[in-house]
Order: C-alpha cells, then sequence, then structure tokens
C-alpha cells in the first residue's frame, strides 16, 4: 500500500517531523527469490513487481523462468501461503520434475531468508518513505531490491538472518 512505514527518526529539537500523506489503496506485490550455487557460497537473488495481488498462476510463471535462467533442479524452500500451495499443485500436476519443495513450519517468517528481503527494503531503505503515486513506490522498491541484489554481504546476511548456514 501506499502508506507510509513510520519509523523513529532524528529532527531538531522542539521540531516534530511530520509526514502529509493521503489514504490511498493502491498496491505493489513482490515475488522473490534468493538462488544459492551448490558448489560455490554465491548468492542470487531474483524478483518481480506486480500492481496486483500476486496469483499461483503468476508464481509458476515466475519459476518458469528462474529455471530457464539457472539451468538445472531447484530445491524450492517455502512457507504455507495458499498461493504457494496451490503453485506447487500446479506444478506437480504438470510433472515437473526440475522442482522439489521443501516446506517451512508454518507462521514461522523468520526462518525463510526472503522475508528477510522484504524486511530490508521496508524497514531499513524505505521507512519514513512516502511515495507520490505507484510508479513513484515501484521505482523505490526497485532501487532497493536492485542494491540488495548487487551486494553479496546482505545477500548472505539474509541466510544468517534465517539461521541458515551457506
Amino acid at each position: 500500500m501506499l502508506q507510509p512505514l513510520v519509523r523513529r527518526t532524528w529532527a531538531p529539537r522542539g521540531e516534530t517531523p511530520i509526514q502529509h500523506t493521503w489514504d490511498r489503496h493502491d498496491r505493489l506485490s513482490a515475488i522473490g527469490a534468493l538462488a544459492l550455487a551448490p558448489w560455490s557460497a554465491r548468492v542470487g537473488m531474483y524478483f518481480e513487481l506486480f500492481d496486483h495481488n500476486v496469483t499461483a498462476e503468476e508464481v509458476v510463471s515466475f519459476l518458469k523462468q528462474l529455471r530457464r535462467h539457472l539451468r538445472r533442479k531447484i530445491i524450492l524452500v517455502w512457507d504455507r501461503w495458499s498461493v504457494h500451495r496451490k503453485a506447487a499443485r500446479l506444478l506437480r500436476e504438470h510433472d515437473c520434475d526440475w522442482i522439489e519443495f521443501e516446506w517451512l513450519p508454518g507462521y514461522a517468517p523468520e526462518l525463510d531468508p526472503v522475508e528477510w528481503i522484504w524486511n530490508h527494503t521496508k524497514y531499513a531503505d524505505l521507512a519514513n518513505f512516502i511515495p507520490d503515486d505507484v510508479d513513484h513506490l515501484h521505482q523505490a522498491v526497485t532501487e532497493s531490491l536492485e542494491q540488495q541484489r548487487h551486494n553479496p554481504c546482505i545477500k548472505h546476511s539474509f541466510f544468517h538472518s534465517a539461521k541458515l548456514t551457506i
């Protein structure tokens, strides 16, 4: 949504910072993946943004694009979101032998390294950010994700924060 995430910030003494915004209900949804190369500790990051809620068919399409890029079998670690479960059923129906699923426990987003991507974008890069419209938000989110994509230390930190060893 286009409502700013208000975080504590610095201001001159006696001058309370004020954010002027309006009640908007536009949205931006994202799909993301972290790919760990089996022969090295290199982490790849992939994402796609949408101006609507993500569907299972779009998740399947994203995974097929990821497969074409990686060109090998994928072991996918997923949370139990209903869209993920439906996408897994769709892939099983089409006998996709190039993908294997490992499910995270329910209600444990802290165990999912991809959730740390979204946390970093929301709470670090875009805290107190007030977009003018969805396009402005799209541009800011893309910039944040691109910066993360090109920073190996931060990608490794997502696995560390999820208590996963590389």
